[in-house]
This record gives structure tokens, C-alpha cells and sequence, in this order.
């Protein structure tokens, strides 16, 4: 479990690559057989007949979606799996940790993996056998168990796609919600001094209308968010300026109160605007010495990426 554990933390080094995929040498000595079998969206069973040696790299859709296209310099959230061919044992998979992961394929990805998502749609489900070179360029990864000279079989689904930041049709917001502060189409602040006194219960408004996928209780979703108190001079949390979105999953306790109430049914593209009082959020022990168990919190919450 630990080495999963550590395999996940430094994902982005498994999907990093500096190598183009594809081969010319023929298939002639291509060895062993794989069979994934399982729905989209859950953990695949994946077969092993034979040891697989691959000399080219396939990428096969076994399962063809109807979402939205991913195009190249675009981001993704994704399920995958990799095992090792040569042992026929899984060496990751994040369905494991019951967490996608949120990709970028731009030139610092795995080009093997890059070639098999791009011009795909959410929903599809792809299958890559990949040579050594084209999986490590015959380094292997000695994190995941993969030595250099091992085939690697990549099983990924494309839960969603993620948008740069929220699309569609603005929407009025009352004049005693606060005023989202913004620096280079980025989300800083928000500024209280027109909003009056907080309110006591929940308070949700939709800022921009998104129209793309709803969320639906147990949804992962990938969001830009700041959150910050009605009391507060700078926000006690913000990932806007993160590299990397990691998805949190809504409508199961895993998320504040506030969240999972407000948030499912939201889609995708959209913008909202949550008033959180503190039984919606932190309760009357608070959280750190940020909030405390009487402030309410207010959060832009953007919905970028929203998973079946």
C-alpha cells in the first residue's frame, strides 16, 4: 500500500516522457495476449496470457465515447492502470485510491500516453501495449517495479475533460453577495464592504452558467476555488495559483457540508458563489486559527471538470 501510495505522490514523473511513441520494426516479434474486461469509469480486470513483449506499441479503443474531444495542450481527469507486461502483475492504478488524476498533455507528457488520450472523447476507455522504449524510453521506472527492458500495458479511461476556466452565460448576483476580486483572469480576494453582515443560513448563487455535465452525488469534480472569511483580510485558501488540480469528490463527506449541499447539480463551466455559515462548514471548533467556530465562509468555487 505505501509504494502506491508514494506511486501516486509523484505521479507526474510516471507521466513524463522524452520520447516519441510509435514503432516501424513490425509486430513480428510481438509475444503474449491481454484482455481487459470491466465497465467504463470502473477497475478493469486485465488478463495476462503469456508473457507481453512488444517490439511496436498499439493503442486500441476498447471503448468509444461521446463526450467532449481532448485536444492536444488540454487537460484531462483520468483513470488509469499500468502493469508490467514481462511479470503480468499491476504496478498502479489509481482506481486503487479511489482518485483520478488530473493531466495536462503538453509536451512534458508521456508521449505514449499523450498519442492515446488526444482526439479521444470523455467516455472512451484505451488500451496501450508499449514497447520499452516507448514506455520509459527503456529506462523502465523503478518505482513501479518496471525494470528497462519490460513491455508496459496501459489501461486509461477519460472521465472528463477540464476546462481552462468557467464558460457560459453570466449571471446577476444581489448586491449583499461580496465582490470577487480578480488579477489577471485570476481569482485574488473577495471584498466585503458592500456585502453587509453574513447571513445565517447556506446562501449558493451561480455567477456564470456552465452547460456542460451535471454533478451528480459521488461526482469527482476538478475546480479552481478561493475561499476566504467575512471577517478576513486575505483568503485562508485558494488553488488558483496550483500547477496541478487535484479532484475532490462531492456529495460523500468528503468535502465541507457547505459543498456537498450546494455544489451537486452545479455544471460544468459554471462559476458559483457559496455562503457558508458554521454549521455548513467547520462547526463551532473552527479550523486552525484561520476560522474559528463563528465565521462564515464565503468561496468562488469554479467547475471546471466534472467526472460521471
Amino acid at each position: 500500500m505505501r509504494r502506491v501510495v508514494v506511486l501516486l505522490g509523484t505521479l507526474s514523473l510516471l507521466l513524463v516522457g522524452v520520447t516519441a511513441c510509435g514503432s516501424d520494426d513490425g509486430d513480428s516479434g510481438n509475444t503474449g495476449k491481454v484482455t481487459v474486461s470491466g465497465e467504463f469509469g470502473k477497475a478493469p480486470k486485465v488478463t495476462y496470457d503469456g508473457e507481453v513483449n512488444r517490439v511496436t506499441t498499439d493503442t486500441t479503443v476498447l471503448t468509444e465515447g461521446d463526450g467532449a474531444t481532448i485536444e492536444d495542450g488540454g487537460t484531462a481527469m483520468l483513470h488509469f492502470y499500468i502493469g508490467n507486461g514481462y511479470t503480468g502483475e499491476k504496478a498502479i492504478s489509481t482506481w486503487d485510491q479511489k482518485k483520478p488524476q488530473v493531466v495536462t498533455l503538453n509536451k512534458d507528457t508521456l508521449p505514449t500516453l499523450k498519442d492515446a488520450i488526444v482526439g479521444n472523447k470523455v467516455g472512451s476507455r484505451i488500451q496501450v501495449l508499449a514497447t520499452p522504449k516507448d514506455a520509459f524510453d527503456n529506462k523502465g521506472n523503478a518505482e513501479a517495479y518496471i525494470g528497462n527492458k519490460d513491455s508496459v500495458v496501459f489501461v486509461i479511461d477519460i472521465l472528463s475533460d477540464v476546462l481552462a476556466g468557467p464558460e457560459g452565460q453570466k449571471k446577476p448576483v444581489p448586491p449583499r453577495f461580496p465582490k470577487v476580486i480578480e488579477k489577471d483572469g485570476k481569482v485574488t480576494g473577495l471584498d466585503f464592504s458592500k456585502s453587509g453582515a453574513p447571513p445565517k443560513t447556506l446562501k449558493a448563487r451561480t455567477m456564470i452558467q456552465g452547460s456542460g455535465p451535471a454533478i451528480t452525488k459521488g461526482s469527482y469534480v476538478a475546480v479552481h476555488y478561493l475561499g476566504q472569511t467575512y471577517d478576513g483580510k486575505k483568503p485562508f485558501d485558494e488553488n488558483y495559483s496550483a500547477e496541478q488540480l487535484q479532484p475532490f469528490q462531492i456529495g460523500v463527506g468528503g468535502v465541507i457540508p457547505g459543498w456537498d449541499k450546494s455544489l451537486v447539480g452545479v455544471k460544468q463551466g459554471s462559476r458559483v458563489m457559496l455562503l457558508v455559515p458554521p454549521k455548513d462548514g467547520y462547526g463551532k471548533k473552527g479550523q486552525g486559527k484561520e476560522i474559528s467556530g463563528t465565521d462564515t465562509m464565503a468561496f468562488v468555487v469554479d467547475v471546471l471538470g466534472v467526472t460521471p
